[in-house]
């Protein structure tokens, strides 16, 4: 079989609601894809689902790949372990994609200039809060000098830098970022900050908990410093409370 020009990596926890949203629009980013949908598979991460999430993924064609470990940036390395693509894509289940994003990642990728990089992002709502939050969250992660939300890498340089930090409960795709960009500057190439086909990221966490919710939880992990906690209600446990 021909390998894939991409692989696309999706973590996946009790996603059954939301991953069907996302593959609709990996499809339809495949089929405008000039390459063939072909040249990009897609793999699902199921870390330890109890809901039907592996079972859609199956049924949708994808490959899916367990992983014990409940940690997302384990998901997220091992669905790279079952990729066979050239260049990796890492994405959120509660995430859609722009139909043109292959198309718009291949034209950087393909000059052989670039090591990786990312597609830029925008909320699926706007409110307020979001606007502020989103407008808070660019400068943070501008200043850390990373972008996410879809973020692509070739093979060899996610190798090199030994992929995600699995000691790392959050913010593992801030490091990712950073590592990605300094292996790709030794080697002579340059990354993509956002190629013109942002990604629409789902509000369900502001949904859920109010639409200024982060701000506060900011202000309160400054306070309290119960950053541990924090994130394991907030990422892993689903809690009420942050």
């Amino acid at each position: 079989m021909k390998v894939p020009r991409y692989s696309v990596v999706i973590p996946a926890y009790n996603e059954a609601e939301y991953l069907p949203c996302l593959l609709d629009s990996v499809d339809c980013a495949r089929e405008r894809f000039e390459l063939g949908p072909d040249a990009v598979e897609v793999v699902v991460a199921d870390n330890g689902s109890t809901d039907a999430t592996a079972a859609i993924a199956a049924a949708r064609g994808c490959k899916v790949a367990p992983v014990a470990n409940r940690a997302i940036a384990a998901a997220r390395n091992g669905g790279a372990a079952a990729a066979d693509g050239e260049i990796l894509c890492f994405v959120d289940a509660d995430t859609r994609i722009h139909p043109d994003t292959f198309n718009a990642v291949e034209s950087r990728m393909v000059t052989g200039e670039y090591g990786g990089g990312a597609v830029g992002w925008h909320m699926e709502r706007r409110s307020l809060g979001l606007i502020l939050t989103t407008l808070v969250a660019r400068f943070l992660t501008w200043l850390a000098g990373a972008n996410g939300v879809f973020v692509y890498c070739r093979r060899e340089i996610f190798d090199e830098i030994g992929g995600y930090n699995e000691e790392k409960r959050f913010a593992e795709d801030v490091e990712f970022f950073r590592a990605m960009r300094k292996a790709s500057k030794k080697r002579g190439l340059k990354i993509v900050w956002k190629t013109g086909t942002p990604a629409v990221v789902s509000a369900r966490k502001f949904d859920r908990h109010g639409d200024w919710h982060m701000l506060y939880m900011w202000l309160w992990i400054l306070k309290n410093r119960s950053l541990n906690k924090t994130v394991d209600n907030y990422w892993y446990n689903d809690s009420e409370r942050f």
